[in-house]
């Protein structure tokens, strides 16, 4: 995630700086003394998060929030508890008080990361034919036409496309509720299909595009109502 700190204290912008360094979902672009400064660098900038002090000459991080029209992920940051209040009008993600601890840093990341998601992968309607996921610190568009199954795999979930496979910390459950019903079933406690990607049918087996997929018991009858099955 692409993120800029705006602080003007130049030791807490440091101090951030090192934190950004040493969390890898993280991809630091920019540091900005103040809010008109920073104005420029997210006009021109794809940026996801913004560390973004409160107190501040001239243009507090309030007012800046009040002035963006596209507003990034926002995680504030400042030396006084009172403005938690604005926080969370304003709907930030987290609300950081000075000192910066690593640990409390990484949480607020966490939340972020979170909301991320559900922003990159929310809800797919019918109208729309890609998804995005994210491994490690790349996100991935896919076709949905190119999945052919899902399968959880402990706390991981591998999406398996016609050419690769990506491997994503999640459950099958998170996933099953982001995807398409109408194009997506689920068909054991450990696997979803697309119904489209589907070959055959044998006894307890889905066969897809060179693999076989195990049908569950208890999953069984609302498949074959979903395929239309008539014998």
């Amino acid at each position: 995630m692409n993120c800029i700190i705006i602080d003007d204290d130049q030791a807490c912008r440091s101090v951030l700086e090192q934190m950004i360094g040493q969390t890898d979902p993280l991809k630091h672009i920019g540091s900005f003394e103040n809010g008109l400064q920073a104005m420029n660098a997210l006009k021109n900038n794809e940026t996801d998060i913004i560390f973004l002090d409160v107190e501040m000459p001239e243009m507090s991080g309030i007012d800046m929030l009040a002035e963006l029209d596209i507003k990034p992920m926002v995680i504030l940051t400042t030396s006084h508890k009172e403005y938690a209040l604005d926080a969370y009008e304003h709907e930030v993600v987290d609300y950081l008080v000075k000192p910066v601890t690593l640990p409390r840093f990484l949480k607020a990341v966490s939340k972020a990361e979170k909301r991320f998601e559900n922003l990159v992968m929310g809800s797919l309607s019918d109208d729309r034919n890609y998804f995005f996921v994210r491994k490690d610190s790349v996100i991935n568009k896919l076709p949905i036409s190119d999945v052919l199954w899902v399968e959880a795999m402990g706390d991981y979930v591998t999406i398996n496309t016609k050419g690769k496979k990506i491997i994503i910390h999640s459950t099958l459950r998170a996933i099953e509720s982001k995807l398409p019903k109408e194009k997506f079933i689920r068909v054991h406690r450990s696997y979803i299909v697309q119904l489209e990607n589907i070959k055959t049918i044998e006894g307890n087996t889905i066969f897809l595009e060179d693999a076989y997929i195990p049908l569950g018991t208890v999953y069984k009858e609302n498949f074959l109502k979903r395929l239309g099955f008539l014998g």
